[in-house]
């Protein structure tokens, strides 16, 4: 599986916002930087996962983005899922009937196996337990 370039950069900037939850709102500009992201990337990111409502905004001198849940109530595959419509590993895993071979395919039922397992895992995933992991890594790197 490889994960897209727009779900590592989301997975960050949420990340980020989740560090910062409760304590108002962060500035695109101050997530770019502690990110390493392009900050004209991130501001579609940020609309999209506004527009998603995983994310609030507010304009203006004291504005910037904040996250719309508690972090633990948001999962990495709700955010993939969100970023990357397509993250299943075939196609045909998504439109069975494209394929010839799906009704007797021995390997369409590996590769679903995959990804079922990678999706349970990402599932018991939250922000919350990344935010809590990188906190950790800061204070073991210092």
């Amino acid at each position: 599986m490889k994960i897209p370039m727009r779900v590592d950069y989301g997975v960050r900037a949420l990340v980020e916002l989740a560090l910062n939850y409760g304590e108002g709102p962060v500035q695109t500009s101050v997530i770019a930087s502690k990110q390493g992201i392009p900050e004209a990337y991130l501001n579609q990111l940020m609309t999209t996962l506004h527009k998603c409502g995983f994310v609030l905004s507010r304009r203006g001198p004291q504005g910037g983005h904040w996250l719309a849940s508690d972090p633990s109530d948001i999962n990495l595959d709700m955010v993939i899922r969100t970023l990357d419509a397509n993250s299943s590993p075939l196609d045909c895993l998504i439109n069975p009937l494209d394929c010839v071979f799906s009704e007797s395919c021995a390997q369409q039922e590996v590769w679903k196996s995959v990804e079922d397992a990678i999706q349970e895992v990402l599932s018991n995933i939250s922000l919350a337990d990344l935010t809590q992991r990188q906190r950790h890594l800061a204070e073991v790197s210092v």
